[in-house]
């Protein structure tokens, strides 16, 4: 069991330095999880650190799911039989560039929900996914021969609120429901953070990517005694749409800002170890002067590439971690295996608004009202309005949009709103019997920060400033796209799914280049592989061979405009790199 003395971790009652590296189990196919995990005790650590993502375990309240990238429980078994041990982030918040930070989006419905706080509807949710969730966790602790030795109360409090008799609740939560191990709590390390987001009577630990002795030293005003740890020491960064550049941190600066934690005598969780991919639509967002969503990829510019693959970087951390462990080198397990399959064409059409009834649902409303309301968490919403009265050279315009509308008058696009821009649409003359259609795209709800009530579609649509009424709302997830009437191929059908197959001929790791598309979605064989948005800094989506089968089926949805119908799936993965951005 772990324990704390004085200034130190004990495990077992020996002294023990906790050497952890992040993998978040849900970011990777469990087909690679083994693979990840083996190549993390490869390099010197001993234990592997994840998050837990609530709103992908409970989509829908009340449903769980812990199948496929969900079973936590095969993924810590995993660990416990490479001879790792495991810290447990459950949130019920975790941030981690992820939609809403791990909460369900279905919490939005609630016109009056608080999140992070003692608001009642918000305490019975979480406990009703303690649960359900904690009764698998505890049979993996280490006090009952698994390998969990810390768990995590909330994420970054002190960056969001002062609740403390939150925090308390969630402490209680987790020892109610079994959890024996040491509890701790995760901040910045200025005093505002740490006064937030602590309980005087929990391990407190810090998140940095330098600077490790000023660092510590502003968690010693809090905690004068105790181990020093980093919970997340960052050896890269997450990108946003439209970076020009992939953000990096060099292996020569990560590897000596590490030596300097190592020798304050600190332990580790270096974020991130693997970082994987936002599959599907799950990347977050922040807002600081204006809304940023996360890209596809979350590389982070870890130790190991997306798709786990060797870097400079592991190689050094590896040096280092063997050299103080005392460890000695053992072999690595081969690098991933990458094909090139060649190009290949997309040869059926299903326009979006000729589906509408295939994959969608359709609510009268008198309102705009948002997603949550409706009850959908993800993909496209549209705003239906039939036109009474007569509106020369009309304008429309919107309030509270997220993220981004297609403005359409009797079928005929008229333009785009982006809520980063705060724009609106001029659509010329509109008069009784005219069809006003706005398409809601959802780009990932805020993560971080006090902005994380993030509903999606809109509040209001106007003209001029006239709010309308009445519409025919359709929710379109994009997750039944089996539904989808194909056609003869029409690139100006678009927004329209483009369909073609493949032919692979092993199960080996490809990406899917997109050059002639704009933005939109792809999917393989029935998996949402994620976002694609020709602004960059991601100009391909990466392929897990464990998806692949002899015979292949992609789906290509664009939103804007396509110049062929073809893409290109290669052994080349494209980030739109800088020589080196200085990070911390």
């Amino acid at each position: 069991m772990l324990t704390i003395k004085e200034n130190d971790f004990l495990l077992n009652g020996k002294p023990f330095k906790i050497y952890s590296g992040a993998i978040h189990y849900f970011r990777h196919l469990p087909e690679y999880w083994e693979d990840r995990l083996a190549k993390l005790k490869a390099a010197g650590f001993n234990t592997v650190e994840t998050y837990v993502p609530w709103n992908l375990h409970e989509p829908t309240k009340g449903v769980f799911d812990f199948s496929r990238r969900l079973d936590i429980e095969k993924f810590l078994g995993t660990a416990r039989d490479l001879g790792l041990y495991v810290i447990l982030r459950p949130g019920p918040y975790i941030c981690a560039e992820w939609d809403f930070g791990g909460l369900p989006a279905w919490l939005l419905k609630d016109p009056d929900m608080r999140v992070r706080c003692c608001y009642e509807p918000y305490l019975k949710h979480v406990s009703d996914f303690y649960a359900e969730f904690l009764p698998k966790i505890v049979p993996n602790l280490i006090t009952n021969g698994g390998g969990i030795i810390a768990v995590q109360a909330e994420n970054e409090y002190g960056s969001y609120g002062n609740d403390h008799e939150y925090l308390l609740f969630i402490e209680r939560l987790l020892r109610e429901h079994g959890v024996d191990v040491p509890l701790f709590t995760s901040d910045g390390s200025h005093s505002d953070m740490l006064s937030g987001g602590t309980l005087p009577h929990l391990l407190k630990t810090v998140n940095f990517g330098s600077l490790p002795r000023a660092e510590f030293k502003g968690l010693r005003k809090f905690q004068p005694k105790g181990p020093l740890m980093c919970m997340e020491f960052w050896v890269g960064w997450f990108d946003f749409w439209g970076n020009k550049r992939h953000r990096t941190r060099g292996a020569a600066n990560t590897f000596s800002c590490l030596k300097a934690l190592l020798n304050e005598g600190a332990s580790v969780n270096i974020y991130m170890f693997a970082g994987g991919t936002n599959f599907g639509f799950t990347a977050g967002a922040n807002y600081g002067k204006r809304y940023s969503p996360t890209i596809t990829s979350y590389d982070y510019d870890a130790l190991l590439t997306e798709w786990g693959g060797y870097t400079k970087k592991y190689h050094a951390v590896r040096k280092l971690l063997l050299s103080v462990s005392g460890q000695e080198e053992t072999p690595l397990p081969p690098e991933p295996k990458l094909q090139t399959v060649g190009r290949v064409k997309l040869t059926k059409t299903a326009p979006l608004f000729s589906n509408l009834e295939s994959i969608g649902t359709t609510f009268k409303s008198v309102t705009a009202e948002s997603m949550e309301y409706f009850g959908q968490n993800h993909g496209l919403i549209l705003y239906r309005h039939t036109v009474t009265g007569l509106y020369p050279n009309a304008s429309i315009n919107f309030d509270g949009l997220a993220d981004r509308a297609y403005v359409y008058l009797n079928g005929a696009y008229k333009g785009v709103a982006y809520r980063a821009a705060n724009g609106s649409v001029r659509v010329g003359d509109m008069k009784t019997g005219d069809v006003l259609d706005v398409l809601t795209e959802a780009m990932g709800r805020i993560n971080y920060g006090t902005l994380l009530h993030d509903r999606k579609g809109v509040k209001h649509i106007r003209i001029g400033g006239q709010i309308i009424s009445h519409f025919e709302v359709t929710t379109l997830p994009l997750d039944n796209i089996e539904r989808l009437a194909y056609g003869e191929n029409s690139l100006a059908a678009v927004p329209a799914f483009f369909k073609g197959e493949f032919v692979a001929t092993a199960q080996d790791d490809c990406f899917i280049h997109l050059k002639g598309f704009t933005k939109g979605v792809v999917y393989v064989n029935g998996f949402n592989l994620g976002r694609f948005w020709n602004i960059g800094p991601q100009m391909s989506l990466y392929l897990p061979g464990a998806l692949l089968k002899a015979s292949n089926e992609i789906v290509v949805f664009e939103l804007e405009h396509c110049t062929a119908a073809e893409v290109d799936i290669t052994d080349k993965h494209i980030l739109a790199k800088s020589k080196f951005l200085k990070l911390f």
